[in-house]
């Protein structure tokens, strides 16, 4: 009986590849390839699964000139390179991979905090340019991390992450916003209380970001909400571009409206504004906040798991459609 056959959109760890061709014939990017539209759908003919990394969008189009495809599986807890709707109505699974970079994200999201308020980037820029000729009381003076009030919004494991180490380790007090509140139980953990999202950025000193895109979170903080925060507070992305309106954002830290901002996700992406590009009040990292090679070999290995799991076994692990199977 022969293999199905699937495609591996991006580069991924051979062990993994290996494994994946005990199961199928299996077809791999790892030259790493951009492609486009066309490329990728030529690509995915006669293939019935396709590994993807979060930068392959599957959309109506895509899956009217696939007639195989039966199982797209992203290496990433996020998922919005998926248009479910179309997905399901095309009786095409969705898996991601939740849970196994929840406290790596979370461990990279309080990093990015942290030299976001003590200026670390700035100041090694200042440093390595040859600027640093004597001390003084007010060289890159920062903020307070410790004893100072953390804000998150998005509340999902992550932001229980980024939560606990800011109030257990840090002594901060932390208040969140969320589609829905947290138990009692949970709030207890992270030692977090809930609040409306204006009070949270009237009231926070560092806002992290960790909500899932939506076409209704697109712009959660746009030039009206930057205005709601401290001159002194500092802003924190690590969910997806387009939470952030990247053009508003770099216009109040050239006005000084806030104090600094640290971003690991863009709108457009790998594209990044140019006027972010040019204000030294930010941080900026190119989408790296699940990269230790442990947590990236997990995420690999989950995104492996769904696809022999449906496409040979007929149970995925982490379907994001459930309905698809139902209705075989």
């Amino acid at each position: 009986m022969s293999k199905p056959k699937i495609l591996v959109a991006r580069a991924v760890f051979p062990e993994v590849l290996d494994r994946l061709s005990g199961h199928f014939e299996v077809e791999s990017n790892q030259a790493d390839e951009s492609w486009s539209q066309a490329q990728f759908i030529e690509k995915l003919q006669g293939k019935a699964g396709v590994f993807t990394t979060g930068s392959e969008r599957i959309d109506a189009e895509v899956l009217a000139a696939c007639p195989d495809l039966k199982h797209c599986a992203n290496m990433a807890v996020g998922y919005n390179n998926f248009d479910i709707d179309a997905m399901t109505a095309r009786g095409v699974l969705g898996t991601n991979a939740p849970d196994v970079l929840t406290e790596t994200t979370a461990d990279f999201g309080f990093a990015l905090l942290m030299a976001t308020a003590r200026r670390i980037s700035e100041s090694e820029h200042f440093l390595r340019a040859g600027k640093w000729k004597k001390w003084s009381y007010d060289m890159f003076a920062g903020s307070d991390i410790h004893g100072s009030t953390l804000g998150i919004i998005g509340m999902g494991r992550i932001g229980q992450g980024i939560a606990k180490r800011g109030a257990h380790g840090f002594g901060m007090n932390v208040i969140y916003h969320n589609r829905s509140r947290l138990s009692p139980e949970l709030e207890g953990e992270c030692k977090a209380r809930y609040v409306g999202k204006e009070e949270l950025l009237k009231t926070a000193d560092h806002v992290v970001l960790v909500v899932p895109y939506t076409p209704a979170s697109h712009h959660t903080i746009g030039a009206a909400e930057i205005a709601l925060m401290k001159p002194t507070a500092t802003l924190v992305n690590i969910a997806r571009g387009g939470i952030v309106d990247d053009a508003a954002l770099a216009r109040a830290l050239k006005d000084g409206r806030i104090a600094a901002a640290g971003l690991d996700v863009f709108e457009g992406e790998p594209k990044v504004h140019p006027d972010l590009l040019t204000v030294p009040n930010v941080v900026l990292t190119p989408h790296i906040a699940s990269a230790t090679v442990p947590t990236r070999r997990a995420m690999a290995d989950l995104a492996a798991d769904n696809l022999i799991g449906y496409l040979v076994n007929g149970k995925p692990l982490t379907p994001l459609n459930p309905a698809v199977i139902a209705a075989q």
